[in-house]
């Protein structure tokens, strides 16, 4: 690592590996990202390493460039540097083709199509590869092992032939994950998928992502800190674009950094918000800027550049698919 991460980073350099990391060939390997809005630096030169069975969170104050990030990864943004999966460079490829590689992205706000039971959701996602117009002809729902899979993993068989749309916020979120399993995706990127569930919601979604974390790469950008304690293998810390610790949960909590310029005098005392909210800073020179970040600079979900990946065949498509 460079002089961006903190003492919680490995002696070495290399990026901590929580869980089952590094035991298999699959990664993502991020080196010298950047990410810039009309001259505004988003994301500065970030190095990340994940291996396949790593869980894990990224977290920061509002504008530390977490989403901006997985954002650039996927192909939604323009990036400099060096994203390869596996050894296969990602950046400068269309949405499609990331997907199409294995990377799969969840957004802050479920999407699917709600006047669909469930598995026909999951039945169209499984057939990117099709035509639009054999996705849009009515035909019998093509069961096959891998959704029969998805169904199980996710906790929806009993609601198969459910519209999604009468489905609980954190079920569409879950159903959203399993549209992600049925293309076979081996590295996932969810953006806060636990933002207004329940106690019952959030605990039920951090199992799903230990389930589906051993034979995946799984990364969260996250801000209820609770959650990233209880489920994290592994913990990224970004502050103003770039990174400013990497560890386990205890190590990066431990950290001197990241409880002046994140957590702020509360996670010092051993109070957090539970929130995860940032806090003002707390002292002259703090490394986050407290209110203007790239979140901010980026475009919306309902921008040209976001709209592009869902305008031509629905939620899972558009993201995943044939949205190119």
């Amino acid at each position: 690592m460079t002089e961006q991460a903190t003492s919680a980073t490995t002696a070495a350099g290399a990026p901590v590996a929580g869980g089952n990391a590094g035991m298999h060939s699959d990664y993502l390997e991020v080196r010298g990202l950047s990410v810039e809005f009309d001259g505004f630096t988003a994301v500065s030169n970030v190095d990340l390493t994940l291996f396949q069975g790593d869980l894990r969170f990224l977290i920061g104050p509002n504008g530390a460039g977490k989403t901006t990030m997985i954002d650039a990864i996927t192909g939604l943004v323009p990036a400099t540097g060096s994203v390869q999966k596996s050894g296969v460079e990602l950046l400068g490829k269309k949405v499609h083709q990331i997907a199409r590689l294995g990377v799969g992205r969840t957004f802050q706000t479920a999407s699917v199509f709600e006047e669909l039971s469930v598995l026909q959701n999951l039945d169209i996602a499984a057939g990117a590869g099709r035509s639009i117009w054999t996705m849009l002809r009515r035909r019998p729902v093509e069961v096959s092992a891998s959704i029969e899979q998805a169904l199980e993993t996710i906790g929806l068989t009993a609601l198969r032939d459910k519209p999604a749309g009468t489905l609980a916020h954190g079920q569409k979120q879950w159903l959203e994950i399993g549209m992600l399993l049925v293309q076979d995706a081996s590295v996932l990127l969810l953006d806060e998928p636990v933002a207004g569930m329940s106690q019952e919601e959030r605990e039920e979604t951090g199992n799903l992502l230990r389930r589906i974390g051993g034979e995946r790469t799984v990364v969260v950008v996250e801000h209820d800190m609770d959650f990233m304690r209880n489920f994290a293998t592994s913990v990224t810390v970004l502050a103003r674009g770039a990174v400013l610790a990497e560890g386990s949960v205890a190590e990066v909590q431990a950290d001197p950094a990241v409880q002046e310029a994140y957590l702020g005098t509360a996670a010092a005392a051993g109070e957090e918000d539970p929130t995860g909210s940032a806090p003002e800073p707390v002292a002259p020179g703090n490394r986050v800027a407290p209110s203007v970040g790239p979140e901010e600079h980026r475009p919306s979900d309902s921008s040209p550049e976001a709209g592009a990946q869902r305008d031509h065949t629905g939620p899972a498509l558009g993201r995943n698919g044939q949205g190119g």
